[in-house]
């Protein structure tokens, strides 16, 4: 069973910069795709960004322009560098992985306050 495990988060004040990595153990990770998604106090767990086996990427509106996803397929890790960090921005992170619907990591958590 493939396992992925988030790392990076932290208090961070707005304006500033994170970068979360998550790496996946196993060797089936450079065939697929990798998704971040965040899930706020209350709310529903949505999609931030995600990255095709061949580098493609999508990204939320919200998110735009502020954060970059990238991956490793070396390293078996996908990256998110978060820029211009908003208060808006505050939730848990969780990696996802593409290979299997339960394929989620254990979250890591992402403060923005002054």
């Amino acid at each position: 069973q493939v396992q992925l495990v988030e790392s990076g988060g932290g208090l961070v004040q707005p304006g500033g910069s994170l970068r979360l990595s998550c790496v996946a153990s196993g060797s089936i990770f450079s065939r697929y795709a990798m998704g971040w998604y965040r899930q706020a106090l209350g709310k529903q767990r949505e999609l931030v960004a995600n990255i095709t086996p061949g580098r493609s990427t999508n990204y939320a509106d919200s998110v735009k322009g502020r954060f970059t996803i990238s991956r490793d397929n070396v390293k078996n890790t996908v990256y998110l560098q978060m820029n211009s960090l908003k208060p808006e921005d505050t939730a848990v992170y969780y990696c996802k992985g593409g290979w299997d619907s339960r394929a989620w990591g254990q979250g890591t958590q992402v403060t923005v306050s002054s």
